[in-house]
């Protein structure tokens, strides 16, 4: 598991390897990562968008931006979890992901970011 906490918005990582949706050639390796945000802040927070970077060890990066994740903006009231599940298809066997959320205090309008944590991601039968 990966964690972080910014600003009082905590944010966990834990994540697999799917085997069972990896495409046999081996050029595709496919991750799913589930993600739990909360709001330790005293007012509402509304997530806008998200910031990927996406590391493929022999095939370089990948930028992902988009509103809100998995087709949601939530609003998060102080003290509320928000936890969604997605995925990612690596190009290489080993690779990492990190990157940004951007949120706006539904109080006072201000946008801020918080950072996601870097987690590792491995096509498991390279570590025997």
């Amino acid at each position: 598991m990966s964690r972080t906490t910014a600003v009082d918005i905590e944010i966990n990582v834990t994540h697999r390897f799917r085997q069972e949706i990896t495409n046999s050639s081996g050029s595709l390796f496919v991750h799913s990562y589930e993600i739990s945000i909360v709001n330790n802040l005293r007012t509402p927070v509304k997530l806008l968008s998200r910031e990927w970077n996406i590391c493929h060890l022999m095939h370089g990066n990948s930028h992902v931006f988009g509103e809100g994740v998995v087709g949601k903006q939530p609003v998060l009231l102080p003290g509320e979890e928000y936890t969604y599940t997605s995925g990612c298809e690596l190009l290489s066997s080993i690779g990492s992901m990190h990157g940004k959320y951007i949120f706006q205090n539904m109080q006072s309008r201000e946008l801020f970011s918080a950072d996601i944590p870097k987690f590792h991601l491995y096509y498991p039968p390279i570590l025997n």
